[in-house]
């Protein structure tokens, strides 16, 4: 594992992530994933897709009653090939490069997250989102903003309870093909399973923020500190 300055360092920005995370439906990986890569490329994405399972696992036990089974059952399939595309992504690039596949992705995230975009969780755009989810999540940990653009007009509860399950199996398919590809490594793991109670901590966190986030507050701040970190990464990783 890192040494404990940075552990400190990452279980403190995954407890903000999960914070977010279980207030609006995603957040996690926009957030810990720059810093994590900044900190030791080599645990992504693997430890960080580890931490993350749990959080969705405690969303949808507690709002599993507004989840969109429909939806799954077009969007999860297409993470199969999507992350297949992922693990070649991984095995192809090295750490660094990685880090800055990492920052571009949240980039895109939020360029997307900004435009006045009407999408239903329709089969067509459910299958896309689902390969695109499946791609960007294996290879980043990153695999939400496809998903949750799809679904940025419904309910809160619904678009978490959704949200929560796609990535509990999504997460799941991602670091099975990462397991099978050889790309998941004991590092990975045990820094990984070492931020688990962080998860816990935001999760419980998050839950009174809720209100924030319906007045708006939050979104604009998360999409400029996430803007920032995906920016500096870039940066350095060419530098």
């Amino acid at each position: 594992m890192p040494p404990i300055e940075y552990m400190l360092v990452i279980g403190a920005v995954v407890i903000v992530g999960a914070a977010v995370q279980s207030s609006v439906g995603l957040g996690l990986g926009l957030i810990a994933a720059p810093v994590v890569s900044f900190i030791d490329p080599s645990l992504m994405p693997g430890s960080l897709l580890i931490t993350t399972g749990l959080l969705p696992l405690l969303t949808v036990a507690s709002e599993w009653r507004h989840i969109d089974w429909r939806g799954l059952a077009w969007g999860l399939p297409a993470r199969v090939p999507g992350s297949l595309i992922g693990a070649w992504v991984v095995a192809a690039l090295e750490p660094r490069m990685l880090g800055a596949a990492v920052g571009a992705m949240v980039l895109v995230a939020v360029g997307l997250s900004l435009l006045p975009l009407t999408v239903r969780p329709a089969p067509a755009p459910l299958l896309a989102a689902g390969l695109t989810s499946g791609a960007m999540g294996t290879a980043t940990s990153i695999g939400g903003p496809p998903i949750a653009l799809v679904y940025q007009n419904e309910e809160g509860p619904r678009v978490r309870a959704t949200l929560g399950a796609f990535f509990l199996f999504g997460i799941a398919i991602s670091l099975t093909v990462l397991t099978a590809s050889g790309q998941l490594d004991r590092h990975q793991v045990t820094t990984g399973l070492a931020m688990l109670p962080c998860i816990v901590a935001g999760f419980l966190l998050g839950r009174p923020l809720r209100r924030l986030v319906d007045a708006g507050l939050l979104r604009a701040a998360l999409l400029a500190v996430v803007a920032c970190s995906g920016a500096a990464l870039v940066v350095r990783s060419f530098l």
